[in-house]
């Protein structure tokens, strides 16, 4: 897909409006593409003329801001997860709303994978152990679980639930899910609640998207179901957990371990987990790799320049 003919004028690119600003890489290669500015600092006659609005973190797009784009029809967003917008407003308005979970899908994937192997074989415990000079005082650290063969039950089979599964599955998981519906090609066993879902697990895995109806979806009753043993791996949204219950239950041994690379506040991080070594911790990174942020950059531009040309949009998001 060709990019927009570069101009000598800058008021002959395409006006795309941004939410936020974005990280400097990201920006200098659209900008040569397209007329970047801020939505802040944006006067009456440039919120008026713009079309798209590129949302480009994590900070809240309101009904209040997309109200101060009479012309907007879509809205581009880099994360995965697009619970920051208001997809009510847009939904009203026709707006349209692309997100990057093709290019993010595989890392986000891989990351989860990666979190289940280090909370159940302790990895990070393991290594802070020989760093801090135990293993020759003190011997070998403690025997932990194999990974083969676990039950893994995964919350949202979407497009990384998906690639999660396949790779779980490799290593002789026995994989089933929860989601909005049954999948028909889906090989693997379906739950039709989180609940059902954790009392058959070993390990739980949540890549869902965050809504009303999936907030707080992970309580005190899913991880007592999922008991003493199980482990729990976010790499969805903080707000898809009861944090401080998952903080009690942690302490209080009603599950064996988290592997989590997203908060509900972020980016504070409960302090009571900074001591658990059962517990394995990351800055909201699942995404990101050089790979993944150039696919993204690809993935924004392809959706933008469909949406001047006409064309069909390549990551639309059902609203």
């Amino acid at each position: 897909m060709p990019p927009p003919a570069p101009a000598d004028d800058a008021g002959d690119r395409p006006l795309v409006l941004l939410s936020q600003t974005p990280l400097p890489h990201f920006a200098a290669a659209l900008e040569g593409r397209y007329r970047l500015v801020l939505a802040a600092d944006a006067d009456a006659a440039t919120a008026a003329e713009a079309r798209v609005l590129l949302v480009a973190g994590l900070n809240k797009v309101p009904a209040e801001l997309l109200d101060r784009l009479p012309a907007l029809e879509l809205v581009t967003a880099v994360p995965v997860g697009v619970d920051h917008v208001d997809l009510a407003a847009c939904r009203r308005r026709g707006i349209a709303v692309t997100n990057a979970g093709p290019a993010f899908a595989a890392d986000s994937a891989d990351y989860a994978v990666g979190l289940v192997v280090a909370v159940l074989r302790r990895v990070a415990a393991a290594d802070a152990y020989v760093r801090r000079g135990r293993w020759a005082t003190d011997g070998d650290y403690p025997l932990t679980t194999k990974v083969s063969g676990k039950r893994v039950g995964i919350v949202g089979l979407g497009r990384i639930g998906s690639m999660v599964a396949r790779r779980l599955a490799a290593f002789g998981c026995a994989v089933s899910y929860n989601s909005r519906s049954p999948k028909p090609s889906a090989p693997y066993k379906f739950f039709p609640s989180v609940l059902d879902l954790a009392a058959d697990s070993d390990v739980v895995v949540l890549s869902c998207a965050l809504t009303e109806e999936t907030r707080r979806i992970v309580n005190r009753e899913v991880m007592e179901a999922l008991g003493k043993d199980g482990v729990l791996v976010n790499v969805g949204r903080g707000g898809l957990v009861d944090e401080p219950e998952l903080v009690r239950c942690l302490r209080e041994g009603v599950i064996g371990g988290a592997g989590l690379d997203v908060y509900e506040n972020e980016p504070d991080v409960p302090p009571e987990l900074f001591a658990m070594d059962n517990v394995v911790l990351s800055d909201h990174r699942a995404v990101f790799t050089p790979e993944s942020f150039r696919g993204v950059l690809d993935l924004v531009a392809g959706n933008i320049d469909a949406f001047f040309a006409g064309r069909p949009l390549i990551s639309p998001v059902t609203l």
